[in-house]
C-alpha cells in the first residue's frame, strides 16, 4: 500500500499554496506534517484526500492514478481539530454511521463498532450522546468513526489542538499504539515539534508551501538539511549567528572573536551562519571549551521548572531555555555559554555545511 504525489501543486486565485511536491508514503506508517500556520499542511492533506484537485502533477494510490477520483470513491478518513460528531446520535451510532452508508450488514456493523470502541476505550460510553462526553472522549469518538471505515488513508488535521494539556498528552501517547497495527497510511498535521517527536514515524517539514525535508523523525530533527528545516523543527525556533571563519578563529558581533572549536574547526575561511537550539544555551560555564557571548536580557518567561530568556546579541534576537526559576535583571548585560558540539553550520544559502557533533553521535 502506498500514496505517491508526483509534481503536485495547488494554486488559489493566482497564489501558490503548494509548490511542486514529490512525496511517497508507505502503508503502516505514521507520517507527520510539521510546520507553522499557513505552511500548507491542510492544503496538502486536502490534495491527498481528493477534496481538492492539483493544478499540476498527479496522485497515485497503490500505483494507480486517482488524481481526478472523488473523495467519496476513495478509502479515506479525515479527522479535524473540531469535535465533529452527530450530537443527536449515541456514540454507538456515530461510530456506525460510515458503515451504514457503505451498506454493511447489521452483524458486521456491530462487530466493527464494538472492536473499534474497545480500541478507543469507549465501550462504557456507547449509549451516551457526544455532549455527555469529555473533550478527550468526544475526540476519541471522532477518531473511532475514522478508524472503523478501515480506510487505507487516515488524515488527522491537528486533532488534539482543542484539548487541554493533560488530554493532549494522553492521546499523543495512545495514537501511535492505536494505529501501529492498522496497516493504513496515517498523516498527522501539527505545528508543534514536540508532538512530532512524541509521535515518531516520519516527519515532513513544511515552510511556505514547500516540503523542506522528509524522513524518519529523529533524523530530520537531529540532521536538518538546511536552516529552514532547523527553524521549523525547533520550539522556540533555532537561534542563528552570522560569523566569519578566519584562520583558527571565528569573528562575530561587533569585534568579538573566539577560537574555532568543535565543528567550526574544519570550516574553510569565509562567512557562515551558525544555528543552535534554545535549550543548548547556558547561563553557567560548563566543563570543556565553550563559546561565550555577551548579550542583553530583554524578557524572561517563567514556565514553572524552566525559564525562557529573550536576548539581544548585537541586533540578533535569541531565545534561551534554562532550567529553574531565574531572578534576572531586565535590560541588563547577560553572559551566555554554548557548547560547540551543539552548533550547526549553514552556508550563506542556508544549506547545512557541518552538522552538530552531538547529532552525529546520537
Amino acid at each position: 500500500m502506498s500514496l505517491t504525489l508526483e509534481g503536485v501543486t495547488k494554486v488559489v486565485n493566482g497564489r501558490v499554496h503548494i509548490h511542486p511536491t514529490d512525496l511517497t508514503l508507505e502503508g503502516g506508517t505514521m507520517n507527520v506534517l510539521l510546520g507553522p500556520t499557513l505552511a500548507g499542511k491542510t492544503s496538502l492533506m486536502r490534495l491527498m484526500a481528493g477534496l481538492d484537485v492539483p493544478q499540476t502533477g498527479r496522485i497515485l494510490w497503490q500505483g494507480q492514478d486517482v488524481t481526478g477520483l472523488r473523495v467519496q470513491d476513495r478509502k479515506v478518513a479525515m479527522v479535524y481539530q473540531q469535535f465533529i460528531n452527530y450530537p443527536s446520535m449515541s456514540v454507538y451510532d456515530n461510530i456506525a454511521s460510515p458503515l451504514r452508508l457503505m451498506g454493511k450488514t447489521a452483524l458486521d456493523i456491530d462487530a466493527a463498532v464494538r472492536k473499534t470502541a474497545d480500541l478507543m476505550q469507549l465501550t462504557p460510553m456507547l449509549d451516551r450522546r457526544p455532549l455527555e462526553l469529555s473533550g478527550g472522549q468526544q475526540q476519541r469518538c471522532a477518531l473511532a468513526r475514522a478508524l472503523v471505515k478501515e480506510a487505507g488513508l487516515v488524515l488527522l488535521d491537528e486533532p488534539l489542538a482543542n484539548l487541554d494539556y493533560k488530554l493532549r498528552e494522553e492521546l499523543r501517547a495512545e495514537i501511535p499504539k492505536i494505529f501501529e497495527a492498522a496497516g493504513s497510511i496515517f498523516v498527522y498535521a501539527t505545528t508543534e515539534p514536540e508532538e512530532a517527536l512524541l509521535l515518531g514515524g516520519n516527519t515532513a517539514t513544511l515552510w511556505e508551501g514547500r516540503i523542506t525535508q522528509f524522513g524518519p523523525t529523529p533524523q530530520v530533527y537531529r540532521q536538518p538539511k538546511d536552516a529552514t528545516t532547523a527553524r521549523v523543527f525547533s520550539n522556540p525556533p533555532m537561534n542563528f549567528l552570522t560569523l566569519t571563519k578566519s584562520g583558527a578563529r571565528i569573528l562575530y558581533g561587533k569585534g568579538q572573536s573566539a577560537p574555532a572549536i568543535g565543528s567550526l574547526m574544519s570550516l574553510g575561511d569565509g562567512t557562515y551562519v551558525a544555528g543552535f537550539r534554545p535549550n543548548h544555551l547556558d547561563l553557567e560555564q560548563r566543563a570543556g571549551q565553550m563559546l561565550v557571548f555577551d548579550t542583553r536580557l530583554n524578557v524572561t518567561e517563567i514556565t514553572g521548572s524552566e525559564t525562557f530568556v529573550h536576548l539581544d546579541h548585537y541586533g540578533e534576537r535569541w531565545v534561551g531555555l534554562v532550567h529553574g526559576v531565574r531572578d534576572l535583571k531586565l535590560a541588563a548585560p547577560l553572559r551566555v555559554y554554548l557548547d560547540p558540539a551543539h552548533v550547526y553550520v549553514f552556508g550563506q544559502d542556508g544549506v547545512l555545511v557541518a552538522p552538530a557533533a552531538y547529532a552525529m553521535a546520537a
